[in-house]
């Protein structure tokens, strides 16, 4: 075919052939067929018996086929009339002539009619089709409403019998989950509150017969005169429920899931401005859930996630080791990074992440003043660019209440972050042992942390859930019996149960590869104030805990005794050739003290056919393997450099602290572990107290 005919057979009118006829072509149809047969019959001699046996018998056919489909009456009455008039007509034109007028016009005639005849019965099943749908729509309404009005008649009931209040039911919502239903009520005049149903909460649910886990609880309604009733018919506290397989991105502002409520629905944690506090005894499940919530921190978009736990950092190392081992593979074979921005596992690395912290905030409010005059806001606006900074430190309820002194400066520093750092972007989760009064004894505590969890698991001993939750009536322990289950209060959601969702090994090292490309990084202003403290946290020597392994049998690989720390496996597997930055900078210090002072030999050193050099001088094999890292050897051989004028911890960390992130506690750790192995001296008390090193100390007089 060609182009042209295409075009022309695509350009003319599209006609359905398999489609119905309307009312204007079935009677056109039925009309022109009439007349066709008419002028065959009439021209060939046709017995006109015929045609009107065909036309009953198509009126006794669409009266068969209408009575199946369940047409009305007046349906089958014109269709099967349809028929026998047009049946009629043939047989009298075939008989009389169809080219006359009269049978023209009558023909005419009848056409019209059929079509108003088909228009108005279309008309008629189509409104009786609508009024079928309805009327089934308003059975299943009745259905339905008799049975909230029978749930609503029900617990009119049980609160008039089991509360002595009178209340009069608005509405009755079933839940989509199928788990339950709420019932929204208005109180009684006369001063009756929401709290005395609340209090009742027990003895409510025994009335109702509730199955074990399933409550029926109160909280405030849309003003003070309504009470909402949640009622839970169906347990979803007792089944384990895996974290969801969806690790799509979230983000600060629209919330993070920690769990599901008793109704099955996800409940979420808003932590701009809140602190949270979670408390749980040893086996409730409080781990776990720590890990959820770095699940969903590390989905987010604008958070960055410190973690502090010094039970050798259990809680973060299973989000930073497959990423530092290099076991699992980024998109398109790029590095993947950790899923929490920062582990600190011992005391010093503690106390430098929380001094990072004060010193990014205060930074931060200082660098932002343009930012938060055009946003006219006071609240620093977080975002990807400006990310907010949740410090994650398990157990940390216990180190504020800790009578340990070192400990309690940790403590000190952590509620200094809080209370200066809610502005600009830096909150806390705090985990504890339980609710008891040395944990929430403390008020910045309790002011900050909203967003409360309490984990049950059935324990009772620690578990004051009227200190935990204060103003929530109606919570018992024995209400969640099951791991990973208790109570969670926000201050958008009253406290209530819910649970939260087991995460697999597994699933941890899934969501870290899903989301390493997702973590924001530390704006500028808050890595100048966080300095290297912050940029050298992943350094070998700062990570070395976190890499140790149980010594191996292949004695090839294992260092000789006396040959010092063989730290080539912490740095990347380099070849013994290559100098660390920290080796590079000893090898100035002891060419400097070399330059000014005459050293003494190093006992390690080979020795050589050639005289032996002049005795005295200072000794660096201290420098040479003995120490723990190459920050305190620095900080030794500053202490050598200093001669018998001495120098002080201050002194020593200042000239540390831009090369290390060294605080002053750290070197006054150093210092008194010296004195007592006799490589310090300490000369003076107080403020003007100085370290010698014993190389250059005074002879003290022999004694008696």
């Amino acid at each position: 075919m060609s182009s042209t005919a295409t075009a022309n057979q695509s350009s003319g009118p599209v006609l359905d052939w398999a489609a119905g006829h309307g009312p204007v072509t079935g009677a056109l149809s039925a009309t022109t067929g009439a007349f066709a047969v008419a002028t065959t019959g009439a021209a060939t001699a046709m017995p006109p018996g015929w045609a009107l046996a065909v036309g009953a018998a198509g009126a006794l056919g669409h009266t068969v086929v209408g009575l199946r489909v369940r047409n009305a009456g007046r349906t089958l009455a014109t269709r099967a009339a349809s028929w026998l008039v047009g049946a009629g007509w043939t047989t009298w034109a075939m008989t009389h002539g169809p080219l006359t007028w009269a049978a023209l016009g009558s023909l005419a005639t009848i056409g019209v009619g059929i079509g108003a005849a088909a228009r108005s019965t279309a008309l008629y099943e189509e409104a009786r089709e609508e009024e079928a749908i309805a009327a089934e729509q308003r059975q299943i309404a009745a259905e339905l409403s008799a049975e909230r009005r029978a749930i609503a008649a029900e617990w009119v009931d049980r609160i008039q019998r089991v509360c002595n209040i009178t209340i009069r039911v608005v509405g009755v919502e079933k839940w989509e989950t199928g788990t339950g239903y709420s019932i929204d009520a208005e109180l009684p005049p006369g001063g009756a509150t929401w709290n005395k149903i609340a209090a009742e909460s027990a003895r409510l649910s025994a009335d109702a017969r509730l199955p074990h886990g399933c409550t029926a609880t109160a909280s405030p309604g849309i003003h003070q005169g309504r009470v909402i009733i949640d009622v839970t018919t169906v347990n979803v506290l007792e089944e384990e429920r895996t974290y969801p397989a969806e690790y799509g991105p979230l983000s600060l502002h629209t919330g993070i899931p920690w769990g599901y409520r008793t109704n099955a629905e996800e409940i979420r944690a808003y932590l701009r401005e809140q602190c949270a506090l979670i408390v749980g005894p040893t086996g409730s499940g409080k781990t776990n859930l720590v890990h959820s919530i770095l699940a969903g921190f590390a989905r987010a978009e604008d958070m960055l996630t410190w973690v502090i736990d010094l039970n050798a950092g259990s809680a973060g190392l299973p989000w930073v080791l497959p990423a530092l081992n290099g076991e699992i593979e980024g998109h398109d074979g790029k590095p993947v990074r950790p899923g929490i921005d920062w582990l600190a596992g011992t005391f010093d690395e503690a106390m430098t992440m929380l001094d990072t912290a004060v010193r990014v905030a205060k930074q931060r409010k200082m660098g932002y003043q343009d930012l938060l005059a055009r946003h006219n806001t006071d609240l620093l606006p977080i975002s990807a660019k400006i990310p907010q900074i949740m410090l994650v430190i398990d157990e940390g309820a216990e180190i504020l209440a800790s009578p340990d002194r070192q400990i309690r400066k940790l403590g000190e520093k952590i509620l200094e972050v809080i209370r200066i750092a809610r502005a600009m972007g830096i909150r806390t989760v705090l985990t504890a042992l339980g609710a008891t009064g040395s944990v929430l004894s403390n008020l910045m505590i309790r002011r900050e942390a909203k967003v409360r969890v309490a984990l049950t698991g059935g324990e009772t001993e620690g578990m004051d859930l009227s200190k935990m939750f204060p103003g929530s009536r109606g919570l018992r322990v024995d209400q969640a019996p099951y791991k990973g289950a208790g109570f969670m209060g926000t201050p958008e959601s009253p406290a209530g149960l819910f649970k939260a969702w087991r995460i697999l090994p597994n699933q941890i090292r899934e969501i870290i590869a899903a989301t390493s490309d997702r973590h924001p990084r530390l704006d500028d202003v808050s890595a100048k104030a966080a300095g290297p403290a912050y940029a050298r946290r992943w350094d070998a020597d700062r990570t070395a805990w976190m890499l140790d392994r149980a010594p191996s049998d292949d004695t090839e690989d294992a260092t000789p005794s006396g040959a010092g720390l063989n730290l080539s496996a912490l740095r990347g597997e380099q070849p013994v050739e290559q100098v660390s930055p920290e080796d590079e900078m000893l090898r100035r210090f002891r060419e400097e003290i070399d330059a000014q002072f005459g050293t003494a030999p190093d006992p390690h050193a080979p020795t050589s056919d050639g005289p032996p050099p002049a005795s005295g001088g200072l000794n660096l094999s201290a420098l040479r393997g003995e120490q723990d890292s190459p920050a305190q050897r620095a900080a030794l051989a500053l202490l050598l450099a200093a001669g018998t004028e001495g120098t002080g911890a201050s002194a020593i960390a200042r000239a540390l602290a831009d090369e290390y992130g060294t605080t002053r506690q750290t070197v006054v750790g150093w210092l008194k572990t010296w004195v007592t192995d006799g490589t310090a001296v300490r000369i003076g008390e107080g403020t003007k107290a100085r370290y010698v090193h014993r190389q250059h100390a005074p002879e003290q007089p022999p004694e008696d």
